[in-house]
């Protein structure tokens, strides 16, 4: 270690306060542990359906997508808000529990001590950093207010990948305390405060236990989670307050995008409107009176937000396959969907064959009753099974499959 390293830990050293400082009964092992496997629980739970959200939106060529259960999105895309949601008080009490050790002194008697001790604040760093971020970031993708310049999607599943890699290093190397901790008493003596009580129970102080804590942590946790669990869970709309879809909107379903906003107010009530099928060579083009006069099929379906929210509704329209059947599309192949929409994103969409082949996704003319209406995608949009809603594309024009 070169003498200009040493002193920089000094200073550190010198800088930092005492950990007796932050001295508390209420602060264990046992305690910490406990929140922190609740909260590794909630961040694997959020992983794995986010990275399932991601596929679904981003599918690898290899990847065949399942279209049942038709609300299997619907439940993955709330799961993970509600665990994350779920995860904001847990991950406040477990770095309130472990915080003081953040000021442990560095020991420049042993290198290997040392370079364990750095390499671990780091790694403790970057948990800490990535984890805030996600709970952060998601909760503001919840809400729909974006305080940034960047992509969310693209950079949340990419910190993801952070997080839960520094997750796994930080429980392979606190294992065996991990498990020391998780096998003993919450009231465990671990302090002078501990051993003073112990000592002479006539000086334990009122105030709240480490069991009270646990239980307020459940608490609040449960709150949290409920607090956004109605945007999935219908029943629950009334109490949860921070759940920005209530489940209102035009047909009794929300909608992120008007068609004002992808300004095509005009183009979709154009009585000239025509869809455009082709395969290869073979081209088509149904107006709306064509396509109202085909064999109809209702379906009911959800509509799901990568925010969390969802809604189910009655759609009616014609299968998609029924459609591709026209142009004598061959078996097996996606199909590329294209809105009137000029601006924004999701203006096409890339339906595989899985989907495009079931019998419940459909060209939809209606929802609830009556006829679409223009800002559920008027005069056609798509539905389909166990799909996000941003790929669910509104103000259909085209369907062209891919040889």
């Amino acid at each position: 270690m070169t003498s200009k390293t040493q002193q920089t830990i000094e200073r550190l050293n010198a800088a930092a306060p005492s950990p007796e400082r932050f001295r508390s009964r209420l602060r264990s092992p046992a305690v910490t542990a406990r929140v922190g496997l609740w909260l590794g629980i909630c961040f694997t739970l959020a992983f794995l359906t986010g990275l399932y959200s991601h596929f679904q939106q981003n599918p690898a060529g290899w990847m065949t997508l399942p279209t049942r259960p038709v609300s299997l999105y619907r439940f993955t895309q709330g799961l993970h808000v509600i665990s994350g949601s779920a995860a904001v008080p847990l991950l406040l009490v477990k770095l309130w529990s472990v915080y003081p050790k953040l000021f442990e002194r560095f020991d420049l008697t042993h290198v290997r001590r040392l370079t364990l001790q750095l390499l671990e604040r780091a790694s403790i760093t970057l948990l800490v950093t990535a984890s805030i971020f996600q709970l952060a970031s998601g909760l503001s993708n919840s809400s729909q207010w974006y305080p940034w310049s960047f992509s969310f999607r693209s950079t949340h599943y990419a910190v993801a990948w952070v997080a839960i890699g520094s997750l796994a290093l930080h429980i392979a190397v606190k294992l065996p305390l991990i498990r020391q901790a998780l096998t003993s008493s919450v009231d465990a003596v671990v302090g002078p405060d501990d051993e003073r009580i112990a000592a002479d129970p006539s000086t334990r102080t009122a105030g709240l236990s480490r069991r009270g804590l646990l239980r307020t942590t459940w608490v609040a946790a449960g709150v949290a989670a409920v607090s956004m669990a109605g945007q999935t869970v219908p029943w629950l709309r009334t109490v949860s307050i921070f759940g920005v879809r209530s489940g209102d909107g035009p047909q009794d379903i929300p909608i992120n995008k008007s068609a004002h906003a992808a300004q095509v107010t005009s183009s979709a009530k154009d009585p000239g409107y025509r869809l455009a099928i082709s395969a290869g060579d073979t081209k088509l083009e149904l107006t709306l009176d064509d396509l109202r006069s085909m064999p109809q099929t209702s379906a009911t379906l959800p509509i799901v937000c990568v925010e969390g929210w969802s809604a189910s509704g009655e759609w009616r329209g014609v299968r998609l396959r029924d459609l591709l059947a026209l142009v004598k599309a061959p078996e097996g192949s996606d199909v590329v969907v294209r809105s009137l929409q000029q601006v924004g994103y999701y203006g096409v969409s890339l339906l595989p064959d899985e989907y495009a082949s079931d019998p419940l996704t459909l060209l939809a003319l209606e929802l609830n009753g009556s006829p679409l209406s223009i800002d559920h995608g008027y005069p056609a949009r798509l539905i389909a099974p166990n799909r996000p809603g941003v790929k669910q594309t509104k103000w259909v024009n085209t369907l062209e499959v891919q040889a």
